[in-house]
């Protein structure tokens, strides 16, 4: 069973995602945050395996509280958006989460979603990721860009797969482009990951765009 904590002030949309959520037999709503602090709370005592984040709560915003879950490694964090609030969800990627959906996204996709997240593969919708980069990347820089250095650690390979994760591609979408095995790319992509100190695939699309490769 996945094991998911549900964070959205609004109680229709809260209920809704439940509804939807607990209509998969392999996804247990572990419990539900009307707010940041409350959800950072919860997964402290319930330790879920993911946690659906909204961007935009009260008490603590879903940025800072991803921040704090990830950073004590409570769970994976799935967070939901709009695209009119780009720049927030850009610093939720930054701050570890693990992928993003829109808010009006359908139940079959919210469910894939949840499974995918859950199942390591970070980057839940590889065209909306690239929008929201190109959409983010378009507007003024308002933190220093990462430093290119970082990348000598990486190897050939672990560099055209980071170039790839840029895209917004899924690991199937890397193997065909890279003529790889997709476990091949899944080594790859936790190596990377590893030599960059990085949490999440979003993360290193987010610095693959900041680089320019």
């Amino acid at each position: 069973m996945i094991r998911v904590l549900v964070a959205e002030d609004q109680s229709a949309v809260r209920a809704g995602l439940v509804l939807i959520l607990g209509s998969a037999p392999d996804i247990e709503v572990a419990g539900e945050a009307a707010d940041g602090e409350q959800a950072v709370a919860l997964a402290r005592e319930l330790r879920p395996d993911l946690v659906l984040m909204d961007v935009q709560m009260p008490r603590l915003d879903g940025v800072s509280a991803t921040r704090i879950v990830v950073g004590e490694g409570l769970a994976d964090v799935l967070v939901l958006t709009t695209f009119d609030l780009d720049e927030y969800v850009f610093g939720a990627l930054r701050a570890g989460a693990s992928g993003f959906l829109l808010k009006n996204t359908d139940a079959k996709d919210l469910i894939a979603a949840v499974r995918t997240v859950a199942g390591g593969e970070g980057i839940v919708a590889p065209a909306v990721t690239r929008r929201l980069i190109a959409e983010f990347a378009a507007k003024p820089v308002r933190e220093p860009t990462a430093d290119p250095s970082v990348l000598r650690e990486l190897t050939r390979r672990e560099r055209e797969v980071l170039s790839c994760l840029g895209e917004g591609l899924s690991n199937a979408a890397v193997a065909e482009r890279l003529e790889m095995a997709e476990a091949t790319v899944k080594t790859h992509v936790s190596r990377m990951l590893g030599k960059l100190g990085l949490r999440s695939r979003v993360q290193a699309a987010v610095l693959a765009q900041e680089l320019g490769i």
